[in-house]
């Protein structure tokens, strides 16, 4: 274990999310590697789609180092897609136009059988990794990230994103059997994809479960709990050292359960969570990260404002990485993203 006194000398983020609370909470945004940047847009333009960007390691690296330049974060995050891992397990990838991921043959109808894996597409992700380390000042957190299986999966049965994951759900209670092995082969390609993460030079990872919200108790158990615990397990097998952050989004009261038997070191709290709720009932001393709207970065002025000082003082005494709820929306004034820093930093 890291003794509290080498904790002191690591980037104020990693010291976060080894149990250390600071009267300046560190911050970074999810998404903050995007559209509302106009040096990604232009890069973007030049570049040409999306997947090219993901799978282009100079360019991804560009991406993923821009908001830093611009805003000084405290953490960095790899600029890629939950999506690399089906793609890397076989299964085609694309992205329409204004319509989003489209993931072919959709497991709904087809076998894992049928998919012809390429590791290559992890590699390339993995050689991102090392141009960003090579380039990322020193008192910056370099986070690395993965889609959690249910949230991966629900892509890749239905063959594209959907507003309640049906066709996962359905098939979840009609034959678990089938889909337990859809999600125990994802949870073996993460592990070897997050494990290549942090050889190649990350300080961190996140697991996100963007679509945990839709499961009911005992799925959530099920295919939330359970899964992302083994890819913890395993993980911390390899790397004990280097911290977890979960993130189930729309878990709600669910959330304390995720955080007492998954294993991660620190967890996510979506904005729909109160943070003092948050704070009250998650085990104590255990690293929380987020909550503020991503609608309220938008608003800004004293929506804005009261919003970040809610969240203050109710993480006030715990240790706390300030950041936003789920991603930052392309519409983001910039002003109001260097508001937020000043207001946090006391600039």
């Amino acid at each position: 274990m890291t003794t509290p006194a080498d904790t002191l000398t690591l980037p104020p983020l990693l010291q976060v999310l080894k149990g250390r609370t600071l009267s300046v909470p560190p911050v970074w945004l999810m998404r903050q590697a995007g559209r509302y940047l106009p040096e990604y847009r232009a890069l973007r333009e030049d570049k040409g789609g999306f997947l090219a960007m993901c799978y282009d390691p100079a360019a991804s690296a560009e991406i993923t180092l821009q908001p830093i330049r611009r805003f000084g974060f405290d953490g960095a995050i790899l600029f890629s897609d939950i999506l690399i891992v089906p793609h890397a397990m076989g299964q085609n990838l694309w992205f329409e136009t204004g319509e989003g991921p489209r993931l072919a043959p959709p497991l709904a109808k087809a076998d894992l059988s049928s998919f012809t894996p390429d590791p290559s597409r992890l590699e390339t992700i993995w050689e991102t990794v090392r141009q960003v380390r090579a380039q990322l000042p020193a008192e910056t957190t370099f986070l690395g990230f993965a889609g959690s299986p249910w949230t991966v999966a629900t892509y890749m049965v239905a063959g594209a994103g959907s507003k309640d994951h049906g066709a996962a759900r359905r098939l979840a209670y009609g034959d678990p059997v089938r889909f337990g092995a859809i999600i125990d082969a994802i949870i073996e390609t993460t592990v070897t994809y997050l494990d290549g993460q942090i050889r190649a030079g990350v300080d961190a990872v996140q697991l996100f479960d963007s679509w945990a919200g839709s499961l009911s108790p005992a799925q959530f158990q099920r295919w939330v709990i359970a899964p992302n615990a083994e890819i913890v397990r395993r993980l911390k097998a390899i790397h004990p050292h280097t911290p977890i952050i979960g993130f189930p989004k729309g878990a709600g009261a669910k959330l304390v359960d995720y955080a007492e038997q998954t294993g991660v070191d620190a967890v996510g709290v979506d904005e729909t969570i109160d943070p003092f709720w948050a704070a009250r009932s998650l085990p104590a001393g255990m690293p929380v990260q987020g909550n503020l709207d991503p609608l309220a970065l938008i608003a800004g002025g004293e929506a804005l404002d009261s919003a970040i000082d809610t969240i203050i003082a109710a993480f006030a005494g715990r240790p706390h990485i300030f950041n936003l709820g789920h991603g930052i929306l392309p519409d983001t004034p910039i002003a109001h993203v260097e508001h937020l820093l000043a207001r946090l930093r006391g600039a």
